[in-house]
């Protein structure tokens, strides 16, 4: 029986962006289950007492240039969006029903590349439809379904269920009881997933 990886993660996250983007070799190599677990980063932030790196100047400017050396590393395009911070409450919602439709990967790559790769405003419900549009996902449907107590309900659940087993930021993963955080502890996660 193969493993299942737990993937907790926030599109607004850059981290999680270069994580995600090295996910589908780690699986391939391992043979285990991807589980994506859409949460709320701010949630966590909020929960657990931590804050975004960029609200500390120096970590901030550290962190910039450690995620150019990683995504060279991994050889993986990023650029820094200029409308960062994204308010991403109703995207992660939209991560939660994309699950459900199983379209979860199709959504969340595109979500992903929309913030990390072509640098759209994710803020404004017009891109955000343009980008629903081009994977071919319903606006209104998307509307109507992120409006729904119960995806919030699941979303609000995944946020506290991720500090309640110690997350307090952004990507973190789990395999089995063991929790790996930030996209630079990879190593760990396919090692985990091979023992």
């Amino acid at each position: 029986m193969s493993k299942q990886l737990e993937f907790f993660f926030d599109y607004v996250s850059p981290a999680t962006f270069l994580a995600y983007t090295q996910l589908p070799a780690i699986i391939e190599r391992t043979g285990a289950e991807l589980i994506y677990r859409p949460f709320l980063l701010g949630g966590v932030f909020k929960s657990s007492g931590n804050s975004s790196p960029m609200s500390v100047p120096a970590k901030g400017t550290w962190l910039l240039k450690d995620l150019t050396r990683f995504s060279k590393r991994y050889n993986v395009p990023m650029k820094f969006n200029p409308y960062f911070p994204i308010n991403t409450i109703q995207l992660m919602r939209g991560a939660i029903w994309a699950g459900e439709q199983n379209t979860q990967e199709r959504y969340s790559t595109a979500m992903f590349r929309a913030v990390w790769l072509e640098e759209k405003n994710m803020n404004d419900p017009a891109v955000v439809s343009e980008v629903l549009k081009s994977i071919q996902i319903d606006p209104e449907a998307f509307v109507e379904a992120t409006s729904r107590q119960s995806i919030k309900d699941k979303l609000r659940a995944n946020t506290d269920e991720a500090v309640s087993r110690g997350a307090f930021g952004a990507p973190t993963m789990f395999v089995g009881e063991e929790m790996f955080f930030g996209q630079d502890r990879l190593d760990f996660v396919e090692e985990a997933l091979l023992t």
